[in-house]
């Protein structure tokens, strides 16, 4: 499993689902080729400036999507026929780019103009899910959940690299392969991989529960060697916060959830403005770091509250 993401490859059975259509071969290119698979119908022209930048983006979107979406490309000067008959129809053709979506030979939504990439993507996986279906990537990321569930990291790093080749900015597949590697024991690959992922979903909460996860790890081992003397000295001394503090980090690191929350929770019942809150902010980390929908997080947070609204 390589750490350094590789280029996209193009989806199999891609390549003949774009098409260059025309009104002749409207009716088999679309309406009953949308009886099988949805259809994206691009209405373009050639002074079109905003169409040179949206056509490209929608290419790549269909190819991502492995054949299970087609597009035919409309130019409305060539089709002017075509576009007239649409338009009597309901369709909004007066301005290009226009991007229409057919299902069972029906228009099923459309958007005008160069939306960026994103919601290119957000707009075919909306049809996808239309028509029973998702695209390939969402597959793959529930096949490495599946994986990684399962006890095979191994298996689940390799199909979140695939992910990424086809997804570059997939923050669920940047987080998990760099879940994967810390559970392989491979700390420097993992840091690697988390100084490789794109700029713009840096922040995104599963890179940031990742990012977490990863200084937790990093924290936790030189505690875990300390753990024996460290609960010797919270139990000589109840309120010894910084032991009891630096135990709660070595639960965590030893898998032990519930009672390293137990730890932060104990300071915060005694002394809540502890090291400039420093308890109820390192539990916050462990929330991140475990995933906001966790038993163990769900737990704590109830208890917290408690504490904090008692």
């Amino acid at each position: 499993m390589d750490t350094i993401i590789g280029q996209t490859q193009p989806g199999a059975g891609a390549a003949d689902m774009i098409v260059a259509g025309d009104q002749k071969t409207f009716m088999q290119d679309v309406i009953e080729a949308s009886r099988k698979v949805p259809v994206l119908v691009d209405f373009w022209a050639t002074w079109c400036g905003p169409c040179k930048t949206l056509t490209p983006t929608l290419e790549k979107v269909v190819r991502s999507a492995g054949g299970r979406v087609k597009l035919v490309k409309i130019d409305i000067d060539q089709n002017r026929a075509l576009v007239q008959q649409l338009t009597q129809l309901g369709l909004p053709l007066q301005s290009v780019p226009t991007v229409a979506a057919f299902w069972q030979g029906q228009i099923a939504d459309l958007f005008q103009g160069a939306v960026p990439e994103s919601e290119v993507k957000r707009f075919v996986e909306s049809l996808l899910k239309l028509a029973g279906g998702q695209m390939p990537s969402a597959d793959l990321l529930a096949e490495a959940k599946a994986a990684m569930d399962g006890g095979d990291p191994q298996q689940a790093g390799e199909l979140f690299s695939a992910l990424l080749r086809q997804e570059p900015e997939n923050p669920e597949a940047w987080g998990g392969l760099i879940r994967t590697l810390m559970a392989l024991g491979r700390e420097d690959d993992a840091q690697q991989a988390l100084s490789q992922v794109p700029d713009k979903i840096k922040e995104h909460a599963d890179i940031a529960g990742a990012r977490s996860a990863l200084t937790l790890a990093q924290e936790g081992r030189k505690a875990r060697s300390q753990m024996q003397s460290l609960q010797d000295r919270a139990n000589a001394d109840p309120n010894d916060f910084q032991a009891r503090y630096d135990l709660a980090t070595a639960l965590n690191a030893s898998g032990q959830r519930e009672q390293a929350a137990d730890a932060l929770l104990e300071i915060l019942r005694r002394n809540r403005a502890w090291n400039d809150d420093a308890a109820r902010l390192q539990l916050l980390k462990f929330f991140e770091a475990w995933g906001f929908d966790d038993p163990a997080t769900m737990a704590a947070r109830r208890r917290l509250s408690s504490i904090l609204f008692a």
